[in-house]
Protein backbone atom coordinates (compact mmCIF):
# COMPACT_ATOMS: atom_id res chain seq x y z
CA UNK A 1 0.00 0.00 0.00
CA UNK A 2 1.62 3.32 -1.01
CA UNK A 3 2.12 6.41 1.11
CA UNK A 4 -1.16 8.90 0.51
CA UNK A 5 -0.05 12.57 0.00
CA UNK A 6 0.59 15.13 2.59
CA UNK A 7 -0.08 18.89 2.77
CA UNK A 8 4.17 19.46 1.39
CA UNK A 9 4.85 15.92 -0.20
CA UNK A 10 3.32 14.36 -2.96
CA UNK A 11 2.04 10.81 -2.25
CA UNK A 12 3.88 7.41 -3.11
CA UNK A 13 3.52 6.04 -6.74
CA UNK A 14 2.42 2.29 -6.97
CA UNK A 15 4.92 0.04 -8.86
CA UNK A 16 4.22 -1.20 -11.67
CA UNK A 17 7.20 -3.50 -11.72
CA UNK A 18 5.15 -6.23 -9.55
CA UNK A 19 3.27 -7.56 -11.94
CA UNK A 20 5.94 -8.87 -14.16
CA UNK A 21 6.51 -11.30 -11.33
CA UNK A 22 3.09 -11.91 -10.72
CA UNK A 23 2.60 -12.75 -15.06
CA UNK A 24 5.32 -15.53 -14.81
CA UNK A 25 3.71 -17.82 -12.57
CA UNK A 26 2.10 -20.75 -14.55
CA UNK A 27 -0.89 -21.08 -12.56
CA UNK A 28 -1.38 -17.19 -12.91
CA UNK A 29 -1.14 -17.52 -16.65
CA UNK A 30 -3.74 -20.59 -16.77
CA UNK A 31 -6.43 -18.75 -14.66
CA UNK A 32 -6.35 -15.17 -16.66
CA UNK A 33 -6.37 -17.39 -20.01
CA UNK A 34 -9.80 -19.33 -18.64
CA UNK A 35 -11.32 -15.63 -17.41
CA UNK A 36 -10.42 -14.53 -20.78
CA UNK A 37 -11.55 -17.61 -22.52
CA UNK A 38 -14.62 -19.01 -20.63
CA UNK A 39 -17.76 -18.27 -19.97
CA UNK A 40 -19.47 -18.49 -17.07
CA UNK A 41 -21.07 -21.88 -16.90
CA UNK A 42 -24.99 -21.33 -15.32
CA UNK A 43 -27.28 -23.60 -14.48
CA UNK A 44 -30.29 -22.26 -16.12
CA UNK A 45 -32.22 -25.69 -17.27
CA UNK A 46 -35.28 -26.76 -15.38
CA UNK A 47 -36.05 -23.21 -13.60
CA UNK A 48 -39.99 -23.39 -12.68
CA UNK A 49 -40.76 -20.20 -15.10
CA UNK A 50 -44.36 -19.73 -14.80
CA UNK A 51 -46.99 -17.60 -16.75
CA UNK A 52 -47.62 -14.58 -15.19
CA UNK A 53 -51.02 -14.82 -13.05
CA UNK A 54 -54.17 -13.65 -14.92
CA UNK A 55 -57.85 -12.78 -13.66
CA UNK A 56 -56.90 -10.48 -11.49
CA UNK A 57 -58.17 -6.55 -10.96
CA UNK A 58 -56.40 -3.35 -11.93
CA UNK A 59 -55.62 -1.67 -8.11
CA UNK A 60 -56.89 2.15 -8.53
CA UNK A 61 -54.64 3.89 -5.97
CA UNK A 62 -50.78 3.22 -6.41
CA UNK A 63 -48.18 4.07 -3.58
CA UNK A 64 -44.54 4.95 -4.26
CA UNK A 65 -41.58 5.40 -1.46
CA UNK A 66 -38.24 6.13 -1.75
CA UNK A 67 -35.26 7.26 -0.03
CA UNK A 68 -31.59 8.89 -0.70
CA UNK A 69 -29.05 9.50 1.76
CA UNK A 70 -25.51 11.56 1.11
CA UNK A 71 -22.70 11.90 3.59
CA UNK A 72 -21.02 15.41 2.95
CA UNK A 73 -17.41 15.34 4.16
CA UNK A 74 -15.02 18.34 4.85
CA UNK A 75 -11.74 18.03 3.04
CA UNK A 76 -9.26 19.58 6.01
CA UNK A 77 -8.84 18.51 9.02
CA UNK A 78 -10.34 17.07 11.54
CA UNK A 79 -12.59 15.71 8.57
CA UNK A 80 -16.02 17.02 9.86
CA UNK A 81 -18.65 14.66 8.55
CA UNK A 82 -22.56 14.99 8.28
CA UNK A 83 -25.32 13.00 6.61
CA UNK A 84 -28.46 13.93 5.33
CA UNK A 85 -30.99 12.18 4.46
CA UNK A 86 -34.67 12.64 2.50
CA UNK A 87 -37.10 10.05 2.22
CA UNK A 88 -40.82 10.35 0.30
CA UNK A 89 -44.09 9.12 -0.07
CA UNK A 90 -45.69 9.56 -3.21
CA UNK A 91 -49.93 8.87 -4.13
CA UNK A 92 -50.98 8.86 -7.60
CA UNK A 93 -54.15 7.13 -9.44
CA UNK A 94 -54.70 5.55 -12.56
CA UNK A 95 -56.21 8.26 -14.01
CA UNK A 96 -53.22 10.24 -13.64
CA UNK A 97 -51.02 7.72 -14.24
CA UNK A 98 -52.96 7.31 -17.58
CA UNK A 99 -51.98 11.33 -18.62
CA UNK A 100 -47.66 9.92 -18.16
CA UNK A 101 -46.44 9.64 -21.40
CA UNK A 102 -44.41 6.73 -20.57
CA UNK A 103 -41.65 7.38 -22.71
CA UNK A 104 -41.28 10.91 -22.64
CA UNK A 105 -43.47 12.52 -19.77
CA UNK A 106 -43.66 16.03 -19.82
CA UNK A 107 -41.98 17.87 -16.61
CA UNK A 108 -45.04 20.08 -16.68
CA UNK A 109 -47.29 17.78 -16.19
CA UNK A 110 -45.39 15.49 -13.77
CA UNK A 111 -45.32 19.02 -11.77
CA UNK A 112 -48.87 18.86 -11.44
CA UNK A 113 -49.35 15.60 -10.59
CA UNK A 114 -46.84 15.45 -7.79
CA UNK A 115 -47.86 19.01 -6.33
CA UNK A 116 -50.48 18.05 -4.56
CA UNK A 117 -49.65 14.48 -4.17
CA UNK A 118 -46.29 13.55 -2.21
CA UNK A 119 -44.58 14.46 0.68
CA UNK A 120 -41.07 14.13 2.09
CA UNK A 121 -39.05 13.61 5.12
CA UNK A 122 -35.31 15.40 5.91
CA UNK A 123 -32.99 14.67 8.57
CA UNK A 124 -29.41 15.13 8.88
CA UNK A 125 -27.07 13.14 11.38
CA UNK A 126 -23.47 14.66 12.49
CA UNK A 127 -21.40 11.46 11.97
CA UNK A 128 -17.69 12.63 13.18
CA UNK A 129 -15.96 16.28 14.57
CA UNK A 130 -19.01 17.87 14.56
CA UNK A 131 -20.28 19.40 18.34
CA UNK A 132 -23.09 19.25 19.21
CA UNK A 133 -23.17 21.56 22.31
CA UNK A 134 -24.01 19.71 25.70
CA UNK A 135 -24.07 16.62 24.43
CA UNK A 136 -22.20 13.42 22.70
CA UNK A 137 -22.55 12.55 19.34
CA UNK A 138 -23.98 9.39 20.24
CA UNK A 139 -26.97 11.26 22.24
CA UNK A 140 -26.96 14.02 20.14
CA UNK A 141 -27.98 11.24 17.07
CA UNK A 142 -30.13 9.12 19.91
CA UNK A 143 -32.17 12.32 19.94
CA UNK A 144 -32.22 13.35 16.38
CA UNK A 145 -34.04 9.95 15.57
CA UNK A 146 -36.50 10.55 18.15
CA UNK A 147 -37.64 13.62 16.75
CA UNK A 148 -36.66 13.21 12.90
CA UNK A 149 -39.88 10.18 13.68
CA UNK A 150 -41.94 12.84 15.45
CA UNK A 151 -41.06 15.80 12.39
CA UNK A 152 -43.81 18.36 12.60
CA UNK A 153 -44.05 18.25 8.83
CA UNK A 154 -45.69 15.21 8.68
CA UNK A 155 -47.35 15.46 11.87
CA UNK A 156 -45.27 12.68 13.60
CA UNK A 157 -46.96 10.07 11.53
CA UNK A 158 -44.01 8.05 11.24
CA UNK A 159 -43.77 7.75 15.10
CA UNK A 160 -47.71 6.94 15.64
CA UNK A 161 -46.85 4.35 12.88
CA UNK A 162 -43.59 3.09 14.98
CA UNK A 163 -45.63 2.69 18.25
CA UNK A 164 -48.58 0.58 15.93
CA UNK A 165 -46.26 -1.93 14.52
CA UNK A 166 -44.20 -1.87 17.36
CA UNK A 167 -46.79 -2.41 19.75
CA UNK A 168 -49.06 -4.70 17.42
CA UNK A 169 -51.33 -1.96 18.13
CA UNK A 170 -53.94 -3.23 14.94
CA UNK A 171 -54.16 -6.45 16.94
CA UNK A 172 -56.03 -4.95 19.33
CA UNK A 173 -53.91 -6.58 22.40
CA UNK A 174 -51.36 -4.59 25.16
CA UNK A 175 -48.81 -5.90 23.48
CA UNK A 176 -45.78 -5.66 25.28
CA UNK A 177 -41.84 -4.40 23.81
CA UNK A 178 -39.57 -7.15 23.93
CA UNK A 179 -36.66 -6.41 26.09
CA UNK A 180 -33.85 -4.20 23.95
CA UNK A 181 -30.48 -2.86 25.02
CA UNK A 182 -30.33 0.43 26.98
CA UNK A 183 -28.32 2.73 25.46
CA UNK A 184 -27.01 3.80 28.64
CA UNK A 185 -25.79 0.52 30.97
CA UNK A 186 -25.76 -1.81 27.74
CA UNK A 187 -27.84 -4.30 29.14
CA UNK A 188 -30.85 -5.65 27.88
CA UNK A 189 -33.50 -4.79 30.43
CA UNK A 190 -34.87 -2.05 28.63
CA UNK A 191 -39.12 -1.89 28.21
CA UNK A 192 -41.17 0.75 27.86
CA UNK A 193 -45.09 0.97 28.75
CA UNK A 194 -47.73 -0.01 26.90
CA UNK A 195 -48.03 3.28 23.58
CA UNK A 196 -44.85 4.81 25.28
CA UNK A 197 -42.58 6.74 23.62
CA UNK A 198 -40.09 7.70 26.31
CA UNK A 199 -39.64 5.77 29.61
CA UNK A 200 -36.71 5.05 32.27
CA UNK A 201 -34.39 1.86 32.49
CA UNK A 202 -35.32 0.12 35.62
CA UNK A 203 -31.66 -0.70 35.90
CA UNK A 204 -29.28 2.54 35.37
CA UNK A 205 -32.85 4.98 35.51
CA UNK A 206 -31.07 6.80 32.16
CA UNK A 207 -33.94 8.03 29.87
CA UNK A 208 -35.05 5.55 27.19
CA UNK A 209 -36.74 6.54 23.50
CA UNK A 210 -38.88 4.05 21.80
CA UNK A 211 -36.35 3.94 18.98
CA UNK A 212 -33.85 2.92 21.52
CA UNK A 213 -35.44 -0.44 20.54
CA UNK A 214 -34.71 -0.40 17.19
CA UNK A 215 -30.47 -0.56 18.01
CA UNK A 216 -29.13 2.17 16.22
CA UNK A 217 -27.04 2.95 19.57
CA UNK A 218 -25.30 -0.27 19.26
CA UNK A 219 -23.37 1.20 15.87
CA UNK A 220 -22.13 3.86 17.49
CA UNK A 221 -19.55 5.20 20.00
CA UNK A 222 -19.28 8.24 22.50
CA UNK A 223 -17.84 10.55 19.90
CA UNK A 224 -18.43 9.21 16.11
CA UNK A 225 -21.25 6.69 14.25
CA UNK A 226 -20.47 4.93 10.95
CA UNK A 227 -22.80 6.49 7.55
CA UNK A 228 -24.44 3.11 8.07
CA UNK A 229 -26.42 4.75 11.02
CA UNK A 230 -27.77 7.23 7.86
CA UNK A 231 -28.34 4.17 5.67
CA UNK A 232 -30.34 2.22 7.87
CA UNK A 233 -31.91 5.32 9.22
CA UNK A 234 -33.35 6.08 5.65
CA UNK A 235 -34.37 2.33 5.59
CA UNK A 236 -36.33 2.38 8.57
CA UNK A 237 -37.63 5.70 7.91
CA UNK A 238 -38.85 3.97 4.02
CA UNK A 239 -40.81 1.40 5.93
CA UNK A 240 -42.02 3.55 8.87
CA UNK A 241 -43.59 5.79 5.00
CA UNK A 242 -44.82 3.15 4.09
CA UNK A 243 -47.39 1.64 6.86
CA UNK A 244 -48.42 4.74 7.26
CA UNK A 245 -50.29 4.83 4.72
CA UNK A 246 -51.67 1.51 5.28
CA UNK A 247 -52.29 2.05 9.12
CA UNK A 248 -54.26 5.07 7.78
CA UNK A 249 -56.45 2.70 5.60
CA UNK A 250 -56.57 0.04 7.95
CA UNK A 251 -58.01 2.54 10.94
CA UNK A 252 -60.20 4.78 8.42
CA UNK A 253 -61.30 2.96 5.74
CA UNK A 254 -60.31 -0.58 5.10
CA UNK A 255 -62.57 -1.15 2.11
CA UNK A 256 -59.84 1.38 0.28
CA UNK A 257 -57.04 -0.36 1.48
CA UNK A 258 -57.43 -3.65 -0.83
CA UNK A 259 -57.40 -1.28 -4.03
CA UNK A 260 -54.21 0.18 -2.83
CA UNK A 261 -50.35 -1.31 -4.40
CA UNK A 262 -47.70 0.11 -2.38
CA UNK A 263 -44.63 0.45 -4.23
CA UNK A 264 -41.16 -0.07 -2.23
CA UNK A 265 -37.60 0.81 -4.06
CA UNK A 266 -35.69 -1.89 -2.58
CA UNK A 267 -36.11 -5.01 -0.95
CA UNK A 268 -38.70 -5.95 1.34
CA UNK A 269 -36.29 -6.62 4.62
CA UNK A 270 -34.81 -5.00 7.62
CA UNK A 271 -31.51 -6.35 8.84
CA UNK A 272 -29.46 -6.75 11.30
CA UNK A 273 -30.83 -5.08 15.10
CA UNK A 274 -33.14 -3.25 13.13
CA UNK A 275 -35.00 -6.40 12.24
CA UNK A 276 -37.21 -6.47 15.35
CA UNK A 277 -40.11 -4.73 13.10
CA UNK A 278 -40.23 -7.89 10.73
CA UNK A 279 -42.26 -10.26 13.34
CA UNK A 280 -45.06 -7.80 13.65
CA UNK A 281 -45.13 -6.50 10.35
CA UNK A 282 -45.68 -10.48 8.84
CA UNK A 283 -47.92 -11.00 11.77
CA UNK A 284 -50.12 -7.58 10.37
CA UNK A 285 -49.83 -8.85 7.00
CA UNK A 286 -51.16 -12.49 8.00
CA UNK A 287 -53.83 -10.91 9.80
CA UNK A 288 -54.95 -8.63 7.39
CA UNK A 289 -55.33 -11.23 4.90
CA UNK A 290 -57.25 -13.79 7.12
CA UNK A 291 -59.60 -10.43 8.01
CA UNK A 292 -60.30 -10.41 4.47
CA UNK A 293 -57.97 -7.46 3.50
CA UNK A 294 -55.00 -8.48 1.79
CA UNK A 295 -52.34 -5.64 1.41
CA UNK A 296 -50.63 -4.99 -1.85
CA UNK A 297 -46.59 -4.27 -1.82
CA UNK A 298 -44.09 -5.18 -4.15
CA UNK A 299 -40.49 -3.98 -3.66
CA UNK A 300 -38.07 -3.43 -6.15
CA UNK A 301 -34.59 -4.24 -6.07
CA UNK A 302 -32.46 -2.10 -8.94
CA UNK A 303 -28.84 -3.62 -8.17
CA UNK A 304 -27.24 -6.19 -6.56
CA UNK A 305 -26.75 -10.25 -6.49
CA UNK A 306 -31.04 -10.74 -7.32
CA UNK A 307 -30.74 -8.25 -9.83
CA UNK A 308 -27.17 -9.32 -11.72
CA UNK A 309 -28.76 -13.14 -11.52
CA UNK A 310 -31.69 -12.20 -13.71
CA UNK A 311 -29.52 -10.49 -15.92
CA UNK A 312 -27.92 -13.80 -16.04
CA UNK A 313 -30.78 -16.40 -16.39
CA UNK A 314 -33.92 -14.08 -17.74
CA UNK A 315 -32.34 -13.50 -21.98
CA UNK A 316 -34.11 -16.75 -23.19
CA UNK A 317 -37.16 -16.64 -20.85
CA UNK A 318 -40.40 -16.16 -22.56
CA UNK A 319 -42.71 -12.71 -22.51
CA UNK A 320 -44.59 -12.75 -19.68
CA UNK A 321 -43.14 -15.74 -17.21
CA UNK A 322 -42.06 -15.31 -13.29
CA UNK A 323 -39.85 -17.63 -11.03
CA UNK A 324 -39.99 -17.86 -7.37
CA UNK A 325 -36.53 -18.99 -5.76
CA UNK A 326 -36.80 -21.08 -2.83
CA UNK A 327 -34.13 -21.11 -0.42
CA UNK A 328 -31.67 -23.67 -1.68
CA UNK A 329 -32.11 -21.86 -4.99
CA UNK A 330 -30.87 -18.84 -3.37
CA UNK A 331 -28.29 -19.85 -1.25
CA UNK A 332 -26.36 -22.10 -4.24
CA UNK A 333 -26.76 -19.89 -7.69
CA UNK A 334 -27.32 -16.47 -6.02
CA UNK A 335 -25.58 -16.44 -2.70
CA UNK A 336 -22.92 -19.49 -3.48
CA UNK A 337 -22.44 -20.60 -0.05
CA UNK A 338 -23.77 -23.73 1.96
CA UNK A 339 -27.76 -25.16 1.88
CA UNK A 340 -26.87 -25.03 6.02
CA UNK A 341 -27.99 -23.06 8.81
CA UNK A 342 -30.84 -21.07 8.99
CA UNK A 343 -33.11 -20.46 5.99
CA UNK A 344 -32.57 -17.65 3.57
CA UNK A 345 -34.46 -14.61 5.57
CA UNK A 346 -36.09 -16.05 7.98
CA UNK A 347 -35.13 -13.48 10.44
CA UNK A 348 -34.56 -10.36 7.96
CA UNK A 349 -37.44 -10.55 4.97
CA UNK A 350 -41.13 -10.20 5.13
CA UNK A 351 -41.41 -10.20 1.03
CA UNK A 352 -40.33 -13.23 -1.33
CA UNK A 353 -38.13 -12.90 -4.34
CA UNK A 354 -39.81 -12.85 -7.68
CA UNK A 355 -38.00 -12.79 -10.87
CA UNK A 356 -40.53 -11.19 -13.41
CA UNK A 357 -39.93 -10.73 -16.99
CA UNK A 358 -42.90 -9.13 -18.84
CA UNK A 359 -41.01 -7.98 -22.23
CA UNK A 360 -37.39 -8.06 -23.23
CA UNK A 361 -36.87 -4.17 -21.93
CA UNK A 362 -38.79 -5.37 -18.25
CA UNK A 363 -37.41 -7.46 -16.35
CA UNK A 364 -36.97 -7.12 -12.84
CA UNK A 365 -36.72 -8.67 -9.05
CA UNK A 366 -39.89 -7.75 -7.29
CA UNK A 367 -40.26 -8.69 -3.67
CA UNK A 368 -43.75 -9.85 -2.45
CA UNK A 369 -45.08 -10.15 1.44
CA UNK A 370 -46.50 -13.86 2.47
CA UNK A 371 -47.45 -13.36 5.68
CA UNK A 372 -45.74 -16.19 7.83
CA UNK A 373 -42.84 -16.69 6.76
CA UNK A 374 -42.46 -19.49 3.81
CA UNK A 375 -39.01 -21.26 2.88
CA UNK A 376 -39.85 -22.16 -0.44
CA UNK A 377 -42.67 -19.67 -1.39
CA UNK A 378 -44.86 -20.61 -4.37
CA UNK A 379 -47.40 -18.20 -6.28
CA UNK A 380 -50.02 -19.14 -4.04
CA UNK A 381 -48.32 -17.81 -0.75
CA UNK A 382 -47.92 -14.20 -2.30
CA UNK A 383 -50.26 -12.03 -1.19
CA UNK A 384 -52.50 -10.06 -3.63
CA UNK A 385 -50.51 -11.43 -6.31
CA UNK A 386 -52.90 -11.37 -9.33
CA UNK A 387 -54.20 -8.33 -8.55
CA UNK A 388 -50.19 -6.58 -8.47
CA UNK A 389 -49.66 -8.75 -11.93
CA UNK A 390 -52.86 -6.70 -13.17
CA UNK A 391 -51.81 -3.74 -11.98
CA UNK A 392 -47.80 -4.15 -13.27
CA UNK A 393 -48.35 -3.15 -16.93
CA UNK A 394 -50.01 0.20 -16.10
CA UNK A 395 -47.28 1.39 -13.94
CA UNK A 396 -44.34 0.65 -16.11
CA UNK A 397 -41.86 2.86 -17.42
CA UNK A 398 -40.29 2.97 -20.67
CA UNK A 399 -37.38 5.59 -19.86
CA UNK A 400 -35.31 2.95 -18.38
CA UNK A 401 -34.98 -0.68 -18.73
CA UNK A 402 -37.14 -2.59 -15.94
CA UNK A 403 -38.16 0.64 -14.54
CA UNK A 404 -41.64 1.50 -12.67
CA UNK A 405 -43.21 5.05 -12.34
CA UNK A 406 -44.33 5.53 -8.73
CA UNK A 407 -40.20 4.26 -8.14
CA UNK A 408 -38.86 6.54 -10.18
CA UNK A 409 -41.45 9.51 -9.30
CA UNK A 410 -40.67 9.02 -5.84
CA UNK A 411 -36.79 8.82 -6.38
CA UNK A 412 -37.25 12.39 -8.25
CA UNK A 413 -38.37 13.44 -5.00
CA UNK A 414 -36.14 11.85 -2.63
CA UNK A 415 -32.99 12.32 -4.81
CA UNK A 416 -30.14 13.72 -3.12
CA UNK A 417 -28.01 12.86 -5.93
CA UNK A 418 -23.77 13.15 -5.87
CA UNK A 419 -24.11 16.10 -8.11
CA UNK A 420 -26.00 18.90 -8.42
CA UNK A 421 -27.38 17.98 -4.50
CA UNK A 422 -24.34 17.17 -2.68
CA UNK A 423 -22.88 20.13 -4.16
CA UNK A 424 -25.79 22.24 -2.84
CA UNK A 425 -25.55 20.94 0.58
CA UNK A 426 -22.01 21.40 0.67
CA UNK A 427 -22.15 24.93 0.28
CA UNK A 428 -25.08 25.03 2.55
CA UNK A 429 -22.81 23.50 5.37
CA UNK A 430 -19.76 25.38 4.48
CA UNK A 431 -22.20 28.57 4.89
CA UNK A 432 -22.56 28.10 8.32
CA UNK A 433 -19.31 26.58 9.43
CA UNK A 434 -19.59 23.17 10.05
Amino acid sequence: MPYKPGERLPGERASRLGHLEVLKSELVNKLVKNFEEGNANVAIANLKWEPIPSGGELLPIVFGIDGSMQVIDSETPPYKSLAFVKTALLRIDQFALSRIDKDSPHPLALRDILADSALYHATVFPLRHVSIPGQTTYHAIRGIIFESLRDKSLDGEPMETLKWLAYEKWSGNHKQLPLFECPHCEETVATLPYDAETGKCHKCNGDLFLTDMLGFHQEMTTDSAPNTIATNYMSIHEVLLLFTGIRYYWEKRKEILSKCLFVKDGPLAIRAQYSKLVAPIRRFLSFARDQGYPIHIIGQEKSGRFFDHLELIGKNVPEGHIFIPGDEYIKEEIQHRPTSGAPYGKDTNYGAKVFVKINNYHKMVLNIPTGEFVENPTLSNLIGASNIFATLPSILSNRYEGALLPVELANGIASLSTYPSAQILKIFTDARGI
